[in-house]
């Protein structure tokens, strides 16, 4: 069924995802076995042009192929509750006018778990893949649930306590307020990345560890 998000202060009308490779018949698990190891790609290139360690990515189960549904990109795979993988999300090397930066592939109600994911307590929620590969690097466990949501959370969460990380901004504090809602059951807290920066990925680049280290340090300490 298709869902409203927000993008930009504006209300948008998002499809489902597909449910194959476009114009194949290849499923995300097809996919994602011949994926490439980042080391030595392109991919890896484009991580570290980001902050990324490769050590940190490969971590997370991040991949490179050279052609997803036309373009070159780097991978990961969502997972429900029960580990099954239920998509494979990709994130675009290079994006001209007109293009997505992004594509989803799969049955949805998965997250990207990064260091542990929701299995570590605080939980913290975040957008995209370099938010959580961001905070990977700073020592931080997350979930990245790249505007999608998945059904398990509210059982998997309820009676902790959670962090929703979100962007700055409107689209991010309207995001918080849906998750908010919906996990009514767990102790939801709200963090920002530091510095008025957009996003944790932005913060790593322009800040550095450190200061995203004792951003959210001292946020999950005082609990502010």
């Amino acid at each position: 069924m298709p869902v409203l998000v927000s993008g930009g202060g504006i209300r948008m009308l998002r499809l489902p995802d597909p449910l194959v490779i476009p114009g194949t018949r290849e499923t995300p698990q097809d996919f994602m076995k011949r994926a490439l190891p980042l080391s030595g790609t392109a991919g890896q290139a484009y991580i570290e042009r980001r902050g990324i360690p490769l050590g940190v990515a490969e971590a997370a189960a991040v991949r490179f192929t050279p052609n997803f549904a036309g373009r070159p990109a780097v991978l990961v795979a969502l997972h429900g509750s029960d580990e099954n993988m239920t998509s494979v999300h990709g994130r675009y090397l290079t994006v001209s006018r007109g293009q997505d930066k992004m594509l989803t592939i799969g049955s949805g109600g998965g997250t990207i778990n990064v260091l542990g994911g929701w299995r570590l307590d605080p939980v913290i929620i975040v957008e995209g893949l370099f938010d959580a590969l961001s905070l990977s690097v700073c020592g931080f466990a997350s979930i990245a649930t790249i505007g999608r949501w998945a059904p398990w959370l509210p059982d998997a969460l309820a009676g902790r306590t959670v962090w929703l990380a979100f962007d700055n901004g409107r689209p991010g504090e309207e995001e918080a307020a849906r998750y908010s809602d919906r996990l009514r059951s767990s102790d939801v807290r709200r963090i920002v990345p530091p510095g008025r920066r957009k996003d944790w990925n932005t913060a790593l680049v322009k800040l550095g560890v450190g200061s995203i280290e004792q951003h959210v340090q001292c946020c999950l300490a005082n609990k502010k």
